[in-house]
């Protein structure tokens, strides 16, 4: 079952980037977009958490808080680095923050791999990196700001695996957990929002909320696979995510599979395949 978590997860964080991808063309503010999609997952999880009389404890309220500022953070730091310098070395390069809780689960709390999950691993990883590459010829406009944005989202999302794993490791709730999530990141910005001053839109409301949703049912899945199942083969499949944004670029954007996007989608099935032997 937590596998089948892992791939619900992989869906939903695919069809919430896709409608990133969609929004930013159609120039919405992705800081909104998160802030509504945050308050709208933060009513149903608390709404949830009463229902069920949930007690939340100050542990949980001070990781989960942390969870949602760090990927509230590292989607604002990969927008902006998008900003500064290309797209097509840009989304590789901070893909491989799943390496980092890979290697915590397996060095800090002793998971157990076999020699053909790794090669398994491995696979996926690689194969995410080569969906997302793009070798187009556009130039890096500003160096340092670039680099610095792309390693403050490698950290953010990196940091963000090990806490998840460290809060399932600990036997918090997973419900727990996403209230101060998405209480932290709501708050978070909400001052990114005053800071930024970018102009409101009445639709934002709309797209925010319906991947409020998804979100909800996403990140509900992650903590449940890495609660129940091996967190080195979850991360990796979560990033496969990027498999539905190309297939949704396909199918809604006209866009075209590359023969090495081809390839990857071809490890990525041969990965998943070694992790369940």
């Amino acid at each position: 079952m937590w596998i089948a978590a892992a791939f619900v997860t992989m869906f939903c964080f695919g069809a919430n980037n896709t409608i990133f991808k969609w929004s930013t063309r159609n120039g919405y503010s992705k800081v909104h977009i998160q802030l509504y999609f945050y308050f709208t997952a933060f009513i149903l999880t608390i709404g949830f958490g009463i229902f069920k009389g949930v007690h939340i404890g100050l542990t949980a309220i001070l990781l989960g808080a942390i969870i949602g500022i760090l990927n509230a953070n590292g989607n604002i730091q990969m927008s902006k680095a998008f900003e500064k310098g290309p797209a097509s070395l840009t989304s590789p390069i901070i893909g491989t923050n799943a390496i980092f809780p890979i290697l915590t689960a397996g060095i800090i709390f002793h998971e157990q791999i076999t020699a053909l999950q790794w090669v398994g691993i491995v696979f996926m990883l690689g194969s995410a990196i080569t969906i997302q590459y793009s070798p187009a010829s556009n130039r890096i406009i500003n160096y340092r700001p670039w680099i610095i944005r792309v390693i403050l989202s490698i950290l953010s999302f990196g940091l963000l695996g090990i806490l998840m794993k460290t809060s399932s490791f600990l036997h918090i709730g997973s419900l727990e957990i996403l209230i101060a999530m998405y209480g932290g990141g709501c708050l978070y910005l909400a001052m990114c929002s005053v800071a930024m001053k970018e102009k409101w839109q009445k639709s934002e409301l709309n797209v925010g909320s319906l991947v409020g949703i998804i979100s909800f049912f996403g990140y509900s899945s992650y903590f449940y696979a890495l609660q129940t199942g091996t967190a080195s083969i979850v991360f990796p499949i979560v990033s496969l995510n990027c498999l539905i944004v190309v297939l949704a670029g396909l199918l809604f954007f006209k866009e075209k599979l590359k023969g090495y996007q081809l390839v990857g989608v071809f490890t990525a099935l041969l990965g998943i395949i070694f992790t369940k032997l």
